[in-house]
């Protein structure tokens, strides 16, 4: 269990940086600066997370979570998400 949190950490972890260079390279396509790219990449990169990670966020935010009590709460909602997709 602890390797397939590990892993799954990892693939995360992954996804976010690629997700943050093309975000940033679809904006400088766009031309955007300041503001207007500020905005953009919040949620271009929100977007890239997926649906589960997002609402997992948004009910530990919900429940004013914060620090190791929001992290591992985040990836139980997430991790019992995509086992109840399959």
């Amino acid at each position: 269990m602890k390797k397939l949190l590990s892993l799954l950490a990892l693939v995360m972890a992954a996804s976010s940086v690629y997700a943050a260079d093309d975000c940033a390279a679809r904006a400088a396509e766009k031309k955007l600066a300041g503001a207007a790219k500020n905005s953009f990449m919040k949620k271009c990169q929100a977007d890239a997370k997926g649906p589960e990670v997002t609402a997992c966020e948004s009910t530990a935010k919900e429940k004013k979570l914060a620090g190791a009590a929001r992290n591992s709460f985040v990836k139980k909602c997430v991790a019992d998400a995509q086992a109840g997709a399959k």
